[in-house]
């Protein structure tokens, strides 16, 4: 009888880095497929090493983060150049929960099982689309994957004094654009008022559960029509999902997970048309993010 081959354990360790690199990559370029690309390229550099080169790197796993964050801060560059070109607002890829993802991928792949957590959801990954590539790379590492200053310097090619000083701006944009944290129940609630009213194109509903500053930001891409412009304030966007209360009604509104806050998810017969991420502050939707570019709706589409 043959031998069986030997398990190669440099091959499961260095795999099983893969969750922890997709988890980083979305973080830094807010896109799946981008962060899916990053990651390739990053095995890619490891497999082009001879065994010799490899074994010689003494924390293959650091090895591995260090090339992910370089090859994400060179695409945040050249991704800042198509997203100025983008027709309609560029918002980051939704994502949904867990249990509603439905890529062709085969189950159980790591890169299915992106932690849900607040530096995922929607406002905080809008704020880091703010920030420059270097700020937004220093924040991620240090303050999300809890990296030194030292170790984000080698990565970013400033020194650890220069990191922590972008680490320090891009925490006080997050800090003044977050609202105060509010219970996922109630966010569940206003976003279910929220569904009711615009099912039933009620204005008045609507501009009740509506902050008067709310802001409605829309996406497109490839075939489909993005809102060109942001809505602002209470009556304009109750009355732009007013008008469009018509046409959902030949759709299915459901409640689901994007980016670990309540949401909704409107499907044309069992295909996701739109996704609808927003945040809550208090018993008001501050910000509505829909996203319709079919490109970022991937992991919904069965």
């Amino acid at each position: 009888m043959g031998s069986q081959p030997e398990p190669d354990d440099g091959l499961d360790a260095i795999m099983s880095e893969r969750r922890q690199l997709i988890n980083l990559a979305y973080r830094l370029l807010g896109s799946l497929a981008d962060a899916e690309d990053a990651v390739q390229e990053t095995y890619t550099r490891w497999y082009a090493m001879s065994r010799e080169q490899q074994d010689a790197i003494e924390s293959p796993g650091a090895w591995l983060t260090k090339v992910a964050s370089r090859v994400c801060l060179d695409l945040l560059g050249s991704a800042r150049v198509r997203r100025e070109r983008y027709v309609g607002e560029w918002i980051p890829e939704p994502l949904p929960d867990s249990a509603e993802w439905t890529t062709g991928r085969p189950a159980g792949d790591p890169a299915d099982r992106i932690t849900l957590d607040e530096s995922v959801n929607m406002a905080f990954l809008v704020v880091l689309e703010s920030m420059t590539p270097a700020e937004r790379v220093a924040f991620v590492l240090h303050d999300v994957f809890r990296y030194s200053f030292a170790e984000v310097a080698e990565i970013v090619g400033r020194t650890p004094a220069a990191c922590r000083k972008l680490a320090s701006s891009a925490r006080h944009r997050i800090d003044v654009s977050q609202p105060p944290a509010t219970p996922t129940t109630r966010r569940a609630a206003v976003v279910r008022d929220f569904k009711r009213a615009w099912e039933a194109g009620d204005i008045e509903a609507l501009i009740a559960l509506l902050d008067p500053a709310v802001l409605a930001v829309g996406d497109g891409g490839g075939l489909v029509s993005a809102m060109l412009h942001p809505v602002e304030g209470g009556e304009p966007v109750a009355r732009y999902f007013a008008d469009l209360a018509p046409r959902i009604r030949d759709m299915t509104l459901l409640e689901r997970t994007v980016n670990g806050q309540p949401g909704l998810v409107a499907q044309l017969d069992g295909a996701t048309a739109t996704v609808i991420a927003f945040e809550v502050a208090g018993a008001r939707i501050t910000h509505i993010w829909a996203v319709r570019n079919p490109e970022k709706l991937r992991p919904w589409t069965t």
